[in-house]
């Protein structure tokens, strides 16, 4: 028989090898099948297995697992997720499926899922659970465990109450440890303690950032007016600032994030995801091949001068590569701010200074017995140069494109690199110029 159709022993063997793993090791290993085999295996999962791994799933593989299974099961899976696990697997359906699939749902949970897809896609709106258990600040601690062992299981987290007062406007937040430890007849308006909320509007990156700066387990999600939404927790968080990271990864090195386990994405993806920036940087190289063009007399009359080239542009992309990479990861965790611009650009002119003389001075005697010590003058002054040059470029670019509203992982490595190869050549051969008297 054929692999997606395998024997009745085949599909015995498979599920006791499913049942000895984890539902992490489960969702690493549905993100590396490809769609067909996924389909098999994911229906030898025993229900409440199959719901936990599928919560973890990316949305993208989570439709192809959609698409692989029936109906009747597609809305069992579908009504089991919370309504902020919903959100991103509709945005990845065909309309009608996800019409079809809303309509199978209570009342209250579809109402609750609407909500969340009324927010934009990159806000904490659509980040947080609806489903959170608030405590009035007149609650005893008696009274507020109760409610605690009262709560259905949809509750999103007990650990963190947020206390909310009239119009379900928060007053403040309650452990559990607090209620537990605390004599039960003391109001939860004396245990509570100043609730951090984030805005519903927000982005989901500075939501999260706030959950991870501040070590919280949840914050409250609030509209203008401070009314509670919902709430925000820390593995929701976690899973955003992850997909940060994986999106500014991608785009430092000249790609689109894949948004799904790379061994999942089929071919084209991949492609699609590369092509279009690869045509943009050939478009800005011409600008390096008209530069040497400019320059051609030079170096039809020093001809060892074409040489050191592309040395000169690998060290001076390199090291604004290294800039931009570093300045855009620390404002992703929030360690530098558009308004330490000018303290960024000294920094990065002495830091790209010092590398370029330690560069000139271990590569001058090397250059100098190559092509002579006139040449190796120029070049390990051009070094001194392109590295100064490219680490504050590479510095500024980031600060620059995040004030003026860009992401800056979009405009860091690939065209930092361009830019300095540019700029590198004029440097260089007008260093020739100078000393050569060309």
């Amino acid at each position: 028989m054929s692999e997606a159709y395998p024997s009745a022993d085949g599909l015995q063997s498979r599920r006791r090898r499913l049942e000895g793993l984890s539902t992490a090791e489960l969702v690493e290993l549905f993100g590396r099948l490809d769609s067909a085999e996924r389909a098999v295996q994911f229906r030898l999962l025993e229900k409440d297995r199959a719901v936990a791994v599928f919560e973890d799933l990316d949305p993208r593989v989570q439709r192809e697992v959609v698409d692989g299974l029936r109906e009747d099961t597609t809305a069992e899976l579908f009504a089991a997720l919370d309504p902020d696990d919903r959100a991103p697997l509709l945005d990845e359906l065909p309309a009608g499926v996800a019409a079809r699939l809303l309509e199978d749902l209570s009342p209250d949970e579809q109402a609750q899922t609407m909500a969340l897809l009324g927010y934009p896609e990159d806000s904490a709106g659509r980040r947080m659970s609806p489903q959170v258990l608030t405590l009035d600040e007149d609650t005893t601690a008696a009274s507020a465990l109760a409610q605690v062992r009262d709560a259905p299981e949809s509750v999103e987290t007990i650990y963190v109450l947020p206390v909310t007062g009239p119009r379900r406007r928060v007053h403040g937040v309650v452990s559990l440890r607090r209620l537990l430890v605390s004599d039960p007849d003391t109001r939860v308006v004396d245990l509570m303690v100043p609730a951090t909320t984030v805005r519903a509007t927000d982005s989901s990156e500075d939501a999260a950032n706030v959950v991870r700066d501040g070590g919280y387990v949840a914050v409250p999600v609030v509209d203008a007016e401070d009314r509670l939404l919902g709430i925000l927790t820390v593995d929701d968080a976690m899973r955003v600032l992850e997909a940060a990271d994986d999106e500014d990864a991608a785009r430092v090195g000249g790609t689109e994030p894949l948004r799904r386990p790379y061994l999942s994405a089929p071919v084209l993806s991949v492609v699609r995801s590369r092509i279009v920036w690869l045509f943009v940087l050939i478009l800005a190289a011409t600008l390096t091949v008209g530069v040497q063009s400019y320059f051609e007399a030079e170096l039809d009359a020093v001809v060892a001068l074409a040489l050191f080239i592309p040395l000169l542009i690998g060290t001076g992309g390199n090291a604004g590569s290294q800039a931009a990479t570093t300045i855009v990861r620390s404002m992703a965790v929030g360690d530098v701010r558009t308004a330490d611009l000018w303290r960024v650009l000294g920094r990065e002119l002495l830091t790209g200074a010092v590398l370029g003389c330690t560069l000139a001075a271990v590569g001058i005697a090397p250059a100098a017995w190559v092509a002579g010590w006139d040449i190796a003058a120029v070049l390990a002054l051009t070094v001194v140069g392109v590295c100064s040059l490219a680490t504050t470029v590479g510095a500024c670019i980031p600060l620059v494109a995040r004030r003026i509203g860009i992401d800056p992982a979009i405009v860091s490595a690939p065209f930092i690199s361009t830019f300095v190869d540019t700029t590198g050549l004029v440097l260089y051969f007008s260093i020739a110029k100078l000393i050569l008297g060309i």
